[in-house]
C-alpha cells in the first residue's frame, strides 16, 4: 500500500509508540446500579478495549483470550523475491497497527479515498470499536525452504526445530487445508472485527501472497488470566484449567518464550505456535454414559474436579486408587496422559477455541475444537501428543488440519513483524 496523501504514511505510523494497555470506555453507575447495567458496563469496556500491537511480544499470546478468532495460512505466490516478502510485512505491520487501535486500515480507509477509486479498507467494520483485536503474525517451513529452494535468503536462519510435524495417532490430516508459509491470528470479541481484520490483510497481500486455508472459532476453550473462568468445549468439560497464565512470569520464560541464549538470535522473544483442527465426533460422545465421559476426561463434568477428589484448581493424585486396587484416575484418561508429571514438567500455553461448520456429508455436525498452542520449542508439543497416543479420547476425535509456525517477537514502533530475520 502506498503512504496515505494527505495523512500519516505507513513508515509515520509505524514510528508512533501505540499505547499500551487496554482503554475502556466508563459508563456512570451508582451503588445501586442494578445488575443490568453492570453487565452492559462491562460489555462495552470489553469492546472498547485496546492492546497495544508493538512490543517485546506480539500480541495475542499472553493476551485475555477473547470470544472470536479467524486464523488464516497463506503461500506467497510464484516469481516473488524477498523485496516481495519485506513489502507485505511492511504492509500488514501497518495495516494490523491501526487496525488492532479501531482504525481502517490507512487513512483514507473505507470512505476518504478518490470515489472513482477502490477504497483502501472494505467497510464492515466502519462504527465498531476495537473489541480486544490482536493481529498474530507466524512464519512457516516452507517460507524459509520449498521443495529445496532458498526463495528469500533465509534459509540459513530457519529453526532447526521449525519442520513439519511427524505423524500421530488419530491423525487424517488433509494436506491442502495445512501448513502454510505464514499464518495469521486474529482474535477479537466481536466476530466481524476479527472477520475485517483477516479479509483486509488477504486483499493487502493480492499478488504477493494467496490465502490457502482459514477457520473461524468462537467460544475460547482455554484462559490466560486469572479473571477468565475456565471456558468449556464441545463435550461439555472445562478446558485448560491448568494453563499457564499471563501473570506467571516464570512459566512464561520456561516453557513459552524463545530465550536470548537460544538460536537463531531473531527468535529470541518469540515463541512456537501449533494450531490443530480437531474434528470431535459430537453424537458418539453424547451416547457415552456420563461416568464413562468422567474416565476418559478424568475430571467430573459439572465441577472440574480430578476423579482423585477436591475442586477444579486441586491438582490431580494419581497415585490414588479405589477399593479394588485400580486407579481413581484412569492410566489412558486425558488428564493423566497430558499431565507435566506424566512428559517430564513440559507445559504449553493454549488458546484454543470451539469450532461448527455446519453439516458434514453424513448429516452429523462438523464441528470440534481449532487447538492453539504456544511453546518455547515445538518439541514440547510433539512430547505431549505422542503421551497421547493411548489416549482413550482419541476414539471420539480426528486431526484433520495441522500447521507449525515461527513466531517472531513484537515488532519496535518504527520498524515491522519479522524485521529481524529480513533486515
Amino acid at each position: 500500500m502506498s503512504p496515505d496523501p494527505g495523512g500519516v504514511s505507513r513508515r509515520g505510523l509505524l514510528g508512533l509508540a501505540i499505547g499500551a494497555g487496554a482503554a475502556g470506555l466508563a459508563i456512570g453507575a451508582g451503588a445501586g446500579a442494578t445488575a443490568g447495567v453492570a453487565v452492559g458496563r462491562a460489555r462495552a469496556e470489553t469492546a472498547a478495549a485496546v492492546h497495544p500491537f508493538f512490543g517485546g511480544h506480539q500480541s495475542g499470546i499472553t493476551t485475555p483470550v477473547q470470544d472470536r478468532l479467524h486464523f488464516a495460512s497463506f503461500d506467497m505466490m510464484a516469481r516473488t523475491d524477498r523485496d516481495d516478502l519485506v513489502s507485505l510485512l511492511q504492509d500488514w505491520t501497518y495495516a494490523a497497527a491501526r487496525m488492532t487501535q479501531g482504525l481502517d486500515v490507512s487513512v483514507s480507509g473505507a470512505v476518504g479515498g478518490s470515489p472513482e477509486a477502490p477504497p483502501d479498507d472494505t467497510g464492515e467494520a466502519l462504527g465498531l470499536p476495537a473489541s480486544s483485536l490482536t493481529i498474530t503474525f507466524g512464519f512457516g517451513p516452507t517460507l524459509f525452504e520449498l521443495d529445496g529452494v532458498d526463495r528469500y535468503g533465509i534459509a540459513a536462519q530457519r529453526p532447526s526445530t521449525l519442520e513439519q510435524l511427524p505423524a500421530f495417532v488419530g491423525d487424517d490430516l488433509d494436506p491442502n487445508a495445512s501448513g502454510g508459509d505464514l499464518c495469521i491470528q486474529a482474535c477479537a470479541d466481536d466476530p466481524q472485527v476479527a472477520v475485517h481484520a483477516i479479509r483486509n490483510l488477504s486483499r493487502i497481500a493480492f499478488g504477493r501472497a494467496r490465502l490457502r486455508w482459514s477457520q473461524l472459532g468462537f467460544g475460547r476453550t482455554s484462559r490466560t488470566t486469572t479473571a477468565q473462568q475456565t471456558p468449556r468445549n464441545l463435550f461439555g468439560f472445562k478446558d485448560g484449567t491448568r494453563n499457564i497464565l499471563s501473570d506467571d512470569t516464570a512459566a512464561l520464560d520456561e516453557h513459552v518464550w524463545v530465550a536470548a541464549s537460544d538460536t537463531p538470535a531473531w527468535m529470541a522473544g518469540g515463541s512456537y505456535l501449533v494450531a490443530r483442527k480437531i474434528a470431535m465426533l459430537i453424537e458418539t460422545w453424547d451416547r457415552v454414559r456420563l461416568s464413562e465421559q468422567n474416565d476418559i476426561i478424568g475430571r467430573t463434568k459439572g465441577e472440574g474436579a480430578p476423579l482423585s477428589g477436591g475442586d477444579e484448581y486441586t491438582e490431580p493424585d494419581f497415585a490414588a486408587a479405589d477399593t479394588t486396587g485400580a486407579p481413581v484416575i484412569p492410566v489412558d484418561s486425558h488428564v493423566r496422559l497430558a499431565h507435566p508429571d506424566a512428559n517430564e514438567g513440559t507445559r504449553m500455553l493454549r488458546r484454543g477455541y470451539n469450532f461448527v461448520d455446519g453439516n458434514n456429508d453424513l448429516g452429523r455436525l462438523d464441528a470440534g475444537l481449532f487447538f492453539l498452542s504456544y511453546q518455547r520449542d515445538p518439541g514440547q508439543f510433539i512430547r505431549v501428543q505422542r503421551s497421547l497416543s493411548t489416549d482413550v479420547m482419541s476414539e471420539y476425535i480426528r486431526h484433520v488440519r495441522s500447521g507449525l509456525w515461527a513466531i517472531p517477537p513484537g515488532a519496535a514502533p518504527g520498524s515491522y513483524v519479522g524485521a529481524g530475520l529480513l533486515s
